[in-house]
Order: structure tokens, then C-alpha cells, then sequence
């Protein structure tokens, strides 16, 4: 009995394999003449790029989405938001009263800003995943609808960067070390944790100072904030700007100060062109890649993958290279085209 029954499943499974698949009714990314070209077309995509248009970071972050717009044939609108966290909300819910298919956000409001927002576009029926500060609790319960992540880990991002800072830098304990970023803002503030937390554990004295609304949309307006800071701790040996904007301005903030490139360990966060001059330079000494453009392009991707064909959110780590002098000249030409 027990080798008839076993048969009996063989030849139900058998069957199975063998019947037609049934298509559903969305649009098929690959016709038995080979891939559909712009199979995303007609998907109504909102995509926040963070920053203000044409600004450091952003403007990577924004090519890379307009090359999946053009990759894939979605209708793309951008918003932008200046890196601040209020007006990404609101503009959040101005987006979904548009009733697209999708919006792509950047995560920095946090997820207690965030969370009734977006619980209401996933009952209407819009797809919702983020980039660049990661929003887990909003990420869990709706991965299944297609929220999905594409950027740094925060923490563990500036934590490697603390401790990559402290070993090329020769730092001991005891040493001095300044850290400018945004412990203010609840999820992105992790990255600027973790840098603190790698210097602290090895000793150091940590001096942390926030980036205040004017500098973090205009970074030269902290030059004045950094000189005076350099001018009451002329012992500092190490910077960390945990800012793109803010890093592509290191060696103006170090010249103000009247340092040279040998003075003050720099490091930071995003390549652009002013922080590839400073690294050739050796104003910047270390910074942390996460490969913004990425981040346009894959959450384009994870939408039109959602509305196509149901696929899940995707959680992607895309900030785990270091760019030094030791390798500025092959990344060099792919910041001049603005995709690092």
C-alpha cells in the first residue's frame, strides 16, 4: 500500500509539472520573442531624491531614477525636499493624493512621522518603499506589498567608518575627534551614532556638533561654525561630517580654519567632484561610498517589479566601500559622469 500511495503522489506531481502555465493579467517582461522593452510603461511612479535639486548626492540619487525611468518606461515626477524632514512629509501627502502607482521616499522623517502616511497609501492601493535612511517597522509589515529598502545600514555604515577613521588616522585614546551630524533626526541619526560610538570605544574625546537647517541645506553657510569650533579645539585631530553636502565642502571648512591638508584627518560620507578634488588634494583622507546613484535607479525597479508582477520588497545594502587615494583614480571618472 505505502508503494502505491507513493506512486500516486509521483504521478499527481507528474501532472502538475506538466500542465500549462496560465499568464496573469499583467504585462509580461519577456515574450517568447525575448524581453518586452519598456515593460513598466504606464506605472505612475513619485520619487523623492532628498536633497535640493542639482545639490550634492542628489543629483546622483536623481540620474540614477531617470535612467530606470528611461530603462523601464515609467512615468516618473520628482520632488524635492531640500533634506528636510517637514516638507518630505508633506509633500508625501500631497504625492498620494495624486493616486500614483508608486512613491519611492527617503526615509528621515522617521517611521513615527511616516507611519500613518503610509499606512493610508497601502490601503489605497499605492506601493511605497524607500531609500537612502531605512524605515524597518514600516518595511516589515508591508514588505509583502512591495516596500523594500535600497541604501546604507546606518549604523553599522558609520560605526565601520568610526572605526576605519581611527585606524588610518593612527588615532589612540585620548585623542580628540569632532563629529557633525544629525543624532536630531530619529532613524538617520543612527549613522552619526555609530561614528561616536566606534570613536568612544576606543577612548577618544568626542566633540559633536549638529548640523543646524541653514547648513544642512546650504553647507558653505557652516564654514563660520567650523572655524570657531577649530579655533577653540586646535588639538582636534580627526572630522567626521556625516553629510554629502557637507563633506564635499571639508576642504573649504579646513581652509577657513587655516589648515592645511596635513592638519586634520577628514573623513565623511558620498563622493561628488569637490570631494574627489579634495581627496586628490589630501584635504579628505577617507569617505564612504553608498553608491547613490543606486538609489534612484533600484527603488524605480522595485516599484514597476511590485506592480508588475507582485514581487516583494527587496532590502539592499549598497554602502559598503571605502574611496581614499588609494583608489580616487578609477572612481574619478564615474563621479565626473555623476553615477559615483
Amino acid at each position: 500500500m505505502k508503494k502505491i500511495g507513493a506512486l500516486l503522489v509521483l504521478l499527481i506531481v507528474l501532472s502538475v509539472a506538466a500542465m500549462p502555465l496560465h499568464s496573469t493579467d499583467t504585462v509580461s517582461a519577456q515574450g517568447s520573442d525575448g524581453p518586452a522593452d519598456k515593460w513598466c510603461s504606464g506605472v505612475k511612479i513619485v520619487f523623492f531624491p532628498g536633497g535640493p535639486a542639482g545639490g550634492v548626492f542628489a543629483v546622483n540619487v536623481y540620474n540614477g531614477a531617470v535612467q530606470a525611468a528611461a530603462d523601464l518606461g515609467a512615468d516618473v515626477d520628482y520632488v524635492w525636499s531640500d533634506w528636510d524632514p517637514q516638507k518630505m512629509v508633506q509633500q508625501f501627502a500631497e504625492a498620494m493624493a495624486t493616486s500614483p502607482d508608486g512613491i519611492a521616499i527617503m526615509g528621515h522623517p522617521g517611521e513615527d512621522a511616516f507611519e500613518p502616511l503610509v499606512d493610508e497609501a497601502v490601503a489605497n492601493g499605492i506601493i511605497v518603499t524607500s531609500q537612502n535612511t531605512d524605515l524597518p517597522r514600516l518595511e516589515s509589515r508591508y514588505a509583502g506589498q512591495g516596500f523594500g529598502y535600497v541604501g546604507q545600514e546606518l549604523y553599522a555604515t558609520g560605526y565601520n567608518l568610526g572605526k576605519e577613521t581611527i585606524r588610518r588616522a593612527g588615532l589612540v585614546e585620548g585623542d580628540r575627534a569632532m563629529v557633525w551630524g544629525l543624532l536630531s533626526q530619529p532613524t538617520r541619526g543612527l549613522r552619526t551614532q555609530g561614528v561616536i560610538d566606534a570613536f568612544e570605544e576606543e577612548g577618544l574625546e568626542v566633540d559633536y556638533l549638529e548640523i543646524d537647517s541653514a547648513t544642512n541645506a546650504d553647507p558653505p553657510a557652516g564654514i563660520p561654525t567650523f572655524v570657531a569650533y577649530v579655533s577653540s579645539n586646535p588639538d582636534v585631530k580627526a572630522v567626521v561630517t556625516d553629510h554629502g553636502g557637507l563633506t564635499a565642502t571639508l576642504q573649504s571648512y579646513l581652509e577657513g580654519a587655516g589648515k592645511g591638508p596635513d592638519d586634520i584627518f577628514g573623513a565623511g560620507f558620498d563622493l561628488s567632484p569637490a570631494t574627489v578634488q579634495a581627496i586628490e588634494s589630501g584635504f579628505t583622507d577617507l569617505v564612504i561610498d553608498q553608491q547613490q546613484w543606486l538609489q534612484g535607479y533600484l527603488p524605480i525597479l522595485q516599484i514597476c517589479l511590485t506592480e508588475k508582477f507582485a514581487f516583494s520588497g527587496l532590502h539592499i545594502d549598497t554602502g559598503g566601500g571605502f574611496a581614499s587615494a588609494d583608489n580616487i583614480d578609477v572612481l574619478a571618472p564615474l563621479v565626473e559622469a555623476v553615477i559615483r
